[in-house]
């Protein structure tokens, strides 16, 4: 299968969001980044723009504010922040398992679908490692990790 002839994404009827599966299991709702950000200090709205300046300067994304998290979307999610009064918690999904110092803790779903939890405290936790993340889980976002089943990324 082409990346031209990927299936059109499913859109809830409920919420509206879309997915590359039908009928995707989430929770339903209409939410703001305000919403995420209210009581926050402005370092960590400034820590948020960071991040996605940094997805954007690899491609289109969907940000996606949830109940409980942002999440950031190509096809599928694959990264997501959470902010905290003192940092960004998140994730980033990459197809590979890669251990890290950085990384909180790793949880592997399949071989191909490794979720890598951070924590960024302050602007200089962008960084190139960060930024090479995110245009790794991108790839995943876009789902060309499953283009070929022996190709890694």
């Amino acid at each position: 299968m082409t990346m031209t002839d990927r299936p059109r994404l499913w859109r809830c009827p409920k919420c509206g969001r879309r997915f590359a599966n039908r009928h995707q299991s989430h929770a339903c709702g209409r939410f703001t980044l305000a919403h995420h950000f209210h009581g926050k200090p402005p370092a960590i709205r400034a820590l948020f723009r960071e991040v996605v300046a940094a997805i954007r300067s690899i491609g289109p994304v969907r940000i996606l504010p949830e109940k409980t998290r942002i999440a950031f979307q190509v096809r599928m999610s694959f990264a997501q922040v959470t902010p905290r009064r003192g940092w960004l918690d998140g994730h980033v999904v990459l197809a590979r398992r890669l251990d890290h110092p950085r990384f909180r803790r790793v949880q592997t779903f399949s071989p191909r679908n490794h979720l890598h939890t951070f924590r960024l405290v302050q602007l200089s936790d962008i960084d190139a490692d960060f930024r090479a993340w995110l245009a790794e889980a991108y790839l995943v976002g876009d789902q060309q990790h499953l283009r070929s089943r022996n190709r890694t990324l």
